[in-house]
């Protein structure tokens, strides 16, 4: 059968680069999870992968690149010599994000005091007619999106409800709490730190980190819930060999005096899915070959 898919004019050619793309597309797809389900555009994510890009090709040129760095990046990453000039003069951390339609309603709701009763709070607005009015708040906010596409975003974002023929906020802020920053932080450091691990082992001629893993599949939802207590034992097992380990290693190095410019992250992570092909009902060929599926042995990486 032919492949009727359309291929990028910027995908690498041959076998290497198809399984490169595929990779990618691995890994960008719970990025946009994430993105989607908190209400963050595209358009500020392509900022943060153009920085990306020209910072890694920035790393990648030599140091007497000079002048001629502006036009060096732009060959390695497909930018124009202007978006490189800009992102490159641009100071350094992340590019303030940008905010989407939705969230752009949801704030101008909280802070226009017409849309205030007397005490102050944020009042409900009918959801359709005029100003006051959902349908109007929307409209002024923008008119490429239907306020009913606003509104369903909105409240899938948990920012606001519907109730009845009227539009309610029920959140303070679009701004995640402090809890969930701290989330983003663990996620931004162990996954970071696990994907560069795998870059790196990638590029280099000899894997310099350390990179494994166990799957198998054929298993029932039950045998699931018993593997999650023996991964808990695992992890608790290496927690309380490697710290004192490494706290004694800490105390050497300062005892030697040696530059303490090294860090490291030890992780363990387990995930689990349904298989993608699992059949509603198992016919008797199915079933032999499942049978088998699940006494072949796990399989390492």
């Amino acid at each position: 059968m032919t492949d009727t898919r359309k291929r990028s004019t910027h995908e690498p050619a041959g076998e290497d680069g198809t399984a490169l793309v595929g990779a990618l597309a691995s890994l960008l797809e719970p990025i946009a999870l994430l993105a989607v389900s908190r209400g963050l555009p595209f358009a500020a994510i392509e900022d943060l992968l153009k920085a990306a890009f020209v910072e890694a090709a920035r790393r990648a040129q030599p140091e007497s690149a000079g002048q001629r760095i502006v036009s060096r990046v732009a060959t390695a990453t497909g930018l124009t010599r202007r978006e490189v000039t800009r992102l490159l003069e641009a100071p350094h951390g992340l590019p303030p994000p940008r905010p989407s339609p939705a969230t752009q309603v949801f704030t101008r709701w909280r802070a226009d005091p017409r849309l205030r009763d007397k005490r102050g709070n944020v009042v409900a607005l009918r959801r359709q007619g005029p100003a006051p009015s959902f349908e109007a708040l929307a409209r002024s906010i923008t008119q490429d999106v239907h306020p009913r596409s606003l509104l369903d975003e909105l409240c899938r974002l948990g920012l606001a409800v519907e109730d009845g023929d009227e539009v309610k906020l029920v959140r303070d802020s679009v701004v995640a709490s402090r809890g969930s920053e701290r989330a983003y932080g663990f996620l931004a450091g162990n996954v970071g730190d696990h994907l560069r691990a795998s870059v790196a082992n990638v590029l280099a001629d000899a894997p310099p980190h350390l990179e494994q893993a166990v799957f198998a599949d054929g298993l029932s939802a039950e045998s699931m819930s018993a593997f999650r207590e023996i991964a808990k034992a695992q992890w608790q097992a290496l927690l309380a060999a490697s710290v004192p380990a490494l706290q004694a290693l800490v105390d050497a190095d300062a005892a030697a005096g040696r530059p303490a410019d090294r860090r490291v992250r030890i992780g363990l992570y387990t995930y689990h899915d349904a298989t993608k092909d699992a059949p509603a009902g198992v016919s008797r060929d199915a079933a032999t070959s499942r049978t088998a599926r699940r006494r072949a042995p796990p399989k390492d990486r």
